[in-house]
């Protein structure tokens, strides 16, 4: 549905609109790079594409402010592609599908997008409007944030030209981002020799289903469930107490995303089925609704018979990877000593893929302290490496150190201030931002980072608070009026 387009401000949900036509999930950016590119040329508004497919737009000065120091808008090109279980929706080609529930945009059972479209929209829009004042301007929409930060991590150290930066990759209207957590990518693997499944054996499947995942870093920390821990518990009930062995495991399908389903084929004994499903499982769903249904009200575990697979995991294999992801730590590490209410370090146990031979385990690091992201890191590796697996770290990128003397941020308080009659808080998150490697090429760029309100991003609930984005847009104007002198 199109009725998005016409909603105020026009200039920003325009172009938003125009986003969710265009199929972006990180790891495919064909398509949206040539929109940008096309898009900027049908409006004479210089642009092109660096080595590591970010998108460069950039506008001159507004008359009289030529002495302006120069601002960069960025945010990312890249959604993150997650949908709901019945959703046939095919990221690669179709558009998402939006709807208007009050002061909120919904999907049709999928990602948004507005993580970070509006971002992306909010450029598009500045960079199109000849009537907002400013001083030398210029958008950077960066690719594959939300996998590797591939976009900033490769981008060469002259692509930009800004003396600040205006992130626009925050998700609470009313709030200032000075600080982020960095991160790590950390896999586990093998591979095994499967083994014959015994033919008097019986198939089934478990699926638990229907939590609500969310983002690993600013949901970490809201007691949510993880799908791929919970059916450790179960799975590890099934081999101890009803001769079951596994066949395959997947769960989750995001490093940034906290897996909000999981499936496992068990084998087990012809006689042991039905006590498997009305005693295990159906404990197991009890357990797991009374641990977590306050949070979790749609969770469920459900079990279905299944065609018998030909081959299997070695059983040694097997209890060990069972007990590896047992052990794995998941969710909040520790929090900062000094602000007790910000996560500090955590990590979120994000894919499990079992079967065919091989194993991967994937998992995300967070942290604002590199010493503790390395200390989890390695509490990782020591459970991984005792069941055999190949421990790897990659995508390694630092956190965003504060700057509590930044001219840019004062002066957004005092504009934020003037424009709404009340402060706006200025926050360190625990997610990762670009802005940690963006400052490490750039050292003297004085950065912030804003946005409209968003909520559960990396969800197929994700949706974008109608009212915010105005005056996420009256103030970016504002900012960008006022920007200092060099």
């Amino acid at each position: 549905m199109s009725e998005i387009k016409n909603l105020a401000p026009k200039a920003i949900w325009h172009n938003f609109y125009l986003l969710t036509q265009v199929p972006r999930p990180s790891g495919h950016l064909e398509k949206i790079q040539k929109f940008l590119l096309d898009w900027a040329k049908e409006r004479n508004i210089e642009a092109f594409q660096d080595k590591a497919g970010n998108i460069i737009m950039r506008k001159p000065a507004t008359p009289g402010m030529e002495d302006r120091k120069i601002v960069t808008m960025q945010g990312h090109m890249d959604m993150v592609p997650q949908k709901a279980k019945d959703s046939k929706h095919d990221f690669l080609n179709d558009p998402i599908e939006t709807w208007i529930d009050g002061e909120w945009v919904k999907t049709k059972g999928t990602t948004l997008g507005a993580d970070d479209g509006m971002a992306v929209a909010a450029i598009m829009a500045v960079m199109e409007d000849d009537t907002i004042p400013h001083g030398p301007i210029e958008g950077f929409i960066t690719a594959d944030e939300e996998t590797t930060m591939y976009g900033v991590d490769h981008m060469d150290t002259d692509t930009l030209t800004g003396e600040i930066l205006l992130n626009l990759d925050d998700e609470t209207e009313g709030e200032m981002i000075i600080g982020s957590a960095g991160g790590v990518n950390q896999t586990a693997r093998m591979e095994y020799q499967e083994v014959d499944v015994d033919p008097e054996d019986a198939a089934v499947s478990v699926n638990i289903h229907g939590l609500l995942g969310g983002h690993s870093g600013l949901e970490i920390n809201l007691g949510r469930a993880n799908a791929n821990k919970l059916m450790a518990r179960l799975v590890q009930d099934a081999i101890a107490n009803y001769a079951a062995r596994l066949a395959t495991w997947y769960g989750g399908n995001m490093r940034n995303a906290i897996p909000n389903e999981a499936e496992v084929v068990l084998t087990l004994p012809k006689e042991n089925v039905e006590a498997f499903k009305e005693e295990c499982v159906a404990e197991w769903r009890d357990t797991f609704k009374a641990e977590y249904g306050f949070v979790e009200e749609k969770l469920d575990v459900e079990v279905f018979d299944h065609e018998l697979p030909s081959k299997l995991v070695p059983e040694e294999i097997q209890d060990n990877l069972v007990d590896a992801i047992y052990g794995c730590h998941n969710g909040v590490f520790r929090f900062i000593p000094e602000t007790p209410h910000i996560v500090e370090t955590s990590s979120n146990l994000a894919i499990i893929e079992i079967g065919g031979g091989k194993v991967f385990f994937k998992i995300l690091i967070r942290s604002s302290r590199d010493s503790m992201k390395e200390c989890l890191a390695e509490t990782l590796g020591s459970i991984f490496s005792m069941a055999d697996l190949k421990v790897e770290l990659d995508g390694d990128y630092p956190a965003w150190q504060p700057n509590m003397k930044s001219e840019i941020v004062e002066l957004m308080r005092k504009i934020y201030k003037e424009l709404f009659g009340n402060d706006n808080n200025v926050e360190v998150i625990h997610a990762g931002l670009e802005c940690g490697i963006i400052g490490s090429k750039y050292p003297k760029m004085d950065m912030v980072s804003f946005g409209p309100t968003l909520r559960s991003p990396h969800t197929a609930n994700e949706r974008c608070h109608i009212p915010s984005v105005d005056k996420y847009w009256v103030f970016l104007k504002e900012i960008l009026a006022q920007t200092p002198k060099k």
